[in-house]
């Protein structure tokens, strides 16, 4: 899996994992793909990066295997978060400008473990297998 930083924080710990959120977009096999026409997924990106400003990391990478469930992004709590019992949150089919606007507004107001996420969001949460866990960083 390669793991492209497009916004990496200078306010890394020494984990590597970050103080901030780190948002991370499946963009392999099927996700970010033509596999949804329907989807503008450089305008997904656009609008992730545009409403998080500074306040997140954001970063793409290669296919998650969770192919069935395309567009996987990865919402990793910050460092408060964790310490507060956030843990990573796996959301699927996240296809349209209203699912990517309510990650920025759970982000931007603290994320997993700091705040409740939109209740649009409930029905994307995904559970992945332990090996996608994994391979993720989560």
């Amino acid at each position: 899996m390669t793991i492209n930083e497009l916004r990496p924080l200078d306010s890394d710990t020494p984990d590597g994992r970050g103080t901030a959120c780190t948002v991370t977009l499946c963009r392999g096999c099927c996700c970010g793909t033509d596999k949804h026409p329907e989807a503008d997924h450089e305008g997904q990106l656009r609008q992730l990066l545009n409403g998080l400003g500074a306040n997140a990391r954001v970063r793409t990478t290669g296919c998650l295997d969770s192919c069935d469930f395309s567009n996987v992004f990865i919402v990793q709590p910050s460092a408060q978060g964790r310490a507060l019992g956030g843990r990573p949150s796996w959301l699927r089919q996240v296809l349209t400008p209203e699912l990517t606007e309510a990650i920025i507004t759970w982000v931007n107001a603290g994320g997993p473990g700091v705040a409740e996420p939109p209740s649009i969001l409930r029905e994307h949460h995904l559970s992945p297998a332990r090996k996608r866990r994994t391979a993720a960083g989560g």
